[in-house]
């Protein structure tokens, strides 16, 4: 099980959850922020402090989230666009920074006007 970052933070990216995660797994793309389920140990603490309520536990995910599920763990384990492998659990973001793509299903979606 893992937590899922929705549609919510697409183009937003506040990254107030990025501190708060005390295992490091949570990966900025170009557009949105990605948990690493592998990496997640469900503590919540991003979902809690998550200004723009985008943070859901994967059984508690909206219907019209559903697809976030799939994209989050496929940030991970595909090959992103520009890369050579995927990403997979490389141990905590620190460690890679920031990775500055994102999955299809992302930058595919219309931008926000900010």
């Amino acid at each position: 099980m893992t937590y899922v970052i929705g549609s919510a933070c697409v183009d937003v990216v506040d990254k107030s959850c990025v501190p708060e995660c005390p295992v490091d797994c949570i990966y900025e793309g170009d557009r949105v922020m990605y948990i690493n389920p592998d990496e997640c140990v469900d503590c919540g603490a991003c979902r809690v402090i998550c200004k723009m309520d985008a943070i859901f536990y994967e059984t508690d995910l909206p219907e019209d989230q559903q697809r976030h599920l799939a994209d989050n763990a496929a940030f991970f384990t595909e090959v992103l666009p520009g890369r050579d492998a995927p990403l997979g659990a490389p141990g905590g973001s620190a460690t890679v920074g920031r990775i500055g793509v994102d999955t299809p299903l992302i930058a595919g979606l219309a931008r926000r006007d900010g």
